[in-house]
């Protein structure tokens, strides 16, 4: 971005459909001096850059000349209050429908079954007496967006719906005053619990977006201990850290900000930036970035970079950038319904326009008009994408893929290309001995006490494997730690060693997972690790490539670490890959066409997890990985990945069954709605009957191949 030009962000709690994204975006673009404006409807927020010419207030004010209400956001990072409530409330509301819904069905059974007379009469106020204050209360969020439309001149997908509810309830009410046969409120509650719980889904998915940043963000150390040009030292914010600060950061701390180091030498846990367990030596002029963990010992640094502009503050952008442009896909259901709703609702005033000019009468004609609303409603339609989903999920779920957000199957459906990271996604991520154990008897105690006084990831795993051995440590007394090296202490008046190879006076293998055990005076004993590549990885890649998908490998590590098992699997690879240049990575496949399905786990890959067309991650993720990703897997197995992806293409040609059902049944009963042939009370059970087929056909999903 140009540094002349202004940015402004607002919260726009009323946006409700790609419609409302495109109104908002081309009317502000036309603004003088607006240089572009982008809708992020996952976070419900418009991002405006222009030339500063004009103030937030002119920017509020044009949005709300749009039909929203807009709120200036200060802090983009933070979570929106706003937003979280909206969720409460629909949640609140779904609850109120439910509850309502089943008890009014239970009564309109009974009327349905022959109820006559006064008894009919009963059902129909105590269904009443139900329905009215939940529709009152539970339709909220549709009355109220539509109303704020329609009180600007515009129209929304809520108009509609709130006119069907509307109608029924008070053609309903009529007729149980007047004392007529039949009362359609169990097709009004019950259509207001279906509508808020496709919202209230969407909301929830909206708000685990938006905290994939934030989990981001939470890794960042909250400040550090700032050292003066006088001597003195005080602990300072993250948010108060700024470039030339000289700060001290003590072992086991995090970093609150990027910097340089100027004094000492440690080991750094970076896999935070590079996805790599393994730890990193720095030295003196060495740079460090915030929210990786120092490991070894103290270090003194010049911040370079902080707050906002630090290397993870611009992870999180990277992934609010990402879930942005996924954003704006538009879900099948809603393409259709822009379309279709407002057709019905026409043909429902024609239909009462033309019996009224038929000499039909208002009463008879109302009760023509309301019949085609009924049965034209769409919630088979509006069903046909969402149970679907819901039924693939839990069979996913009982296959041990966890999936986060329905619309990824269709996303991930759409797929057609594959690429992973390597640490932890195609290997467990757990380093491992190779082969037998290759210390003696006597030297294994003295490698565990030296093994457990160490943090890096070879130590542990050296530890792991001599206690499962049933070794217990020797007692060393004092172990010293010598940052990038190892660790040594004195053992019978000889001097123990644990660590690099070349410290210890080895060679050292290429991919550098090794480490080595000397006591003074005696060979030193080389330990090879390795991180073992997950099973069936390699069956996993084959049945995604005969799938039609194109395998790679994109790497934050070393070309010798990442080469075998590239080559193990079949696979071309990028290796030592920034968290930046692995996003970049994506969009470049994006720009050819292709849709990536990215699988990673480290805090490192939120971003490419974000950018990705679809994206998933094994359960031993970070926090970071898991909130990004669309779709979670347990286990150790790859095999999870392909079938998901099958399981995926075929929900989605379920899904357009769906359609062809619910398209099909409103080819049959519109006519005979609009010809006076089907009462409201028919036009409920049929509309109910197409709910059912659709679900029905939809169960068909509860079980997922291997």
């Amino acid at each position: 971005m140009s540094a002349l030009l202004s940015h402004a962000e607002f919260v726009l709690p009323g946006i409700r459909c790609a419609g409302c994204i495109a109104k908002i975006e081309d009317g502000l673009s036309h603004l003088p001096g607006v240089v572009s404006a982008r809708v992020n409807f996952t976070a419900k927020r418009v991002a405006v850059d222009h030339d500063g010419s004009l103030d937030d207030a002119v920017l509020r004010r044009a949005i709300g000349e749009l039909g929203f209400t807009a709120e200036l956001l200060v802090e983009p990072g933070e979570q929106d209050r706003a937003q979280v409530k909206e969720s409460r409330e629909l949640l609140k509301a779904l609850a109120v429908a439910g509850f309502a819904a089943m008890n009014v069905m239970l009564l309109s059974v009974s009327i349905w079954s022959g109820a006559e007379g006064p008894t009919r009469q009963l059902f129909h106020w105590l269904s009443a007496l139900i329905a009215m204050p939940t529709v009152a209360y539970s339709g909220q969020p549709f009355f109220k967006s539509a109303w704020a439309a329609l009180r600007r001149g515009r129209t929304n997908m809520d108009v509609p719906i709130s006119i069907g509810v509307l109608l029924a309830t008070l053609l309903s009410l009529f007729e149980t005053i007047v004392g007529g046969a039949h009362a359609y409120f169990d097709g009004a509650v019950s259509l207001l619990f279906f509508l808020l719980a496709g919202r209230y889904l969407d909301s929830a998915m909206r708000d685990r977006a938006r905290d994939s940043a934030a989990s981001l963000m939470r890794q960042t150390a909250p400040g550090g201990t700032v050292v003066y040009p006088d001597g003195s030292s005080a602990w300072v914010r993250a948010a108060d850290l700024a470039p030339g600060m000289r700060m001290i950061v003590a072992t086991g701390e995090r970093f609150g900000a990027d910097g340089r180091i100027e004094k000492g030498e440690t080991r750094i846990d970076a896999s935070l930036v590079t996805g790599e367990s393994e730890p990193i030596a720095a030295a003196v002029g060495d740079r460090v970035i915030a929210g990786t963990l120092n490991l070894s010992a103290p270090v003194e640094i010049t911040v370079t970079a902080a707050g906002p502009d630090t290397a993870i503050a611009g992870m999180a952008r990277l992934m609010e950038a990402a879930g942005q442009g996924k954003s704006r896909y538009v879900r099948i259901a809603d393409r259709a319904a822009r379309l279709y709703a407002p057709a019905v609702h026409c043909l429902a005033a024609l239909s009462f326009a033309g019996w009224m000019i038929a000499g039909a009468g208002w009463h008879q004609s109302l009760l023509i008009a309301v019949a085609v609303l009924i049965i034209t409603c769409p919630c088979a339609l509006g069903l046909a994408v969402p149970v679907a989903q819901v039924v693939a999920a839990g069979a996913m779920m009982r296959r041990g893929i966890l999936v986060k957000d329905g619309s990824a199957l269709e996303r991930l459906a759409e797929a057609d290309s594959v690429r992973f990271d390597k640490t932890g996604t195609l290997t467990l991520g757990r380093p491992e001995l190779v082969g037998d154990m290759p210390l003696a008897p006597e030297e294994r105690p003295l490698a565990l006490a030296l093994a457990r006084a160490s943090r890096h990831p070879l130590s542990a795993a050296l530890a792991r494997r001599l206690e499962a051995e049933g070794v217990t440590a020797a007692d060393l007394g004092r172990i010293v730690e010598y940052p990038g090296k190892g660790v040594e202490a004195r053992h019978g008046g000889k001097i123990v060693r644990l660590g690099s190879p070349v410290w210890i006076g080895c060679a050292a293998p290429g991919d550098g997972m090794a480490c080595a055990f000397a006591i003074e005076g005696d060979d030193a004993g080389l330990l090879r690790f390795s991180d073992r590549i997950r099973p069936d990885a390699a069956s996993s890649v084959r049945r995604l490539e005969a799938q039609g998908l194109e395998c790679a490998i994109l790497s934050g590590d070393r070309r010798a670490a990442v080469a075998p098992v590239a080559a193990e699997l079949g696979m071309t690879a990028a290796v030592g890959l920034s968290p930046t240049e692995k996003v970049d990575a994506i969009h470049r496949q994006a720009a050819i066409g292709r849709r990536v399905l990215m699988v990673g786990d480290g805090l490192n890959d939120g971003p490419a997890l974000a950018a990705g067309h679809v994206s998933m991650a094994p359960a031993s993720a970070s926090d970071v990985g898991q909130t990004a990703a669309d779709l979670v897997f347990l286990g150790d197995s790859l095999v999870p990945v392909p079938i998901a992806l099958s399981a995926a293409r075929r929900t989605m040609r379920i899904v357009r069954q769906n359609f062809v059902l619910a398209i099909g049944y409103n080819l049959l009963a519109v006519p005979l709605a609009v010809a006076g042939l089907v009462t409201p009370l028919v036009a409920a059970i049929a509309m109910s009957t197409s709910s059912i087929i659709v679900i029905a056909n939809a169960l068909r999903l509860r079980k997922i191949a291997a």
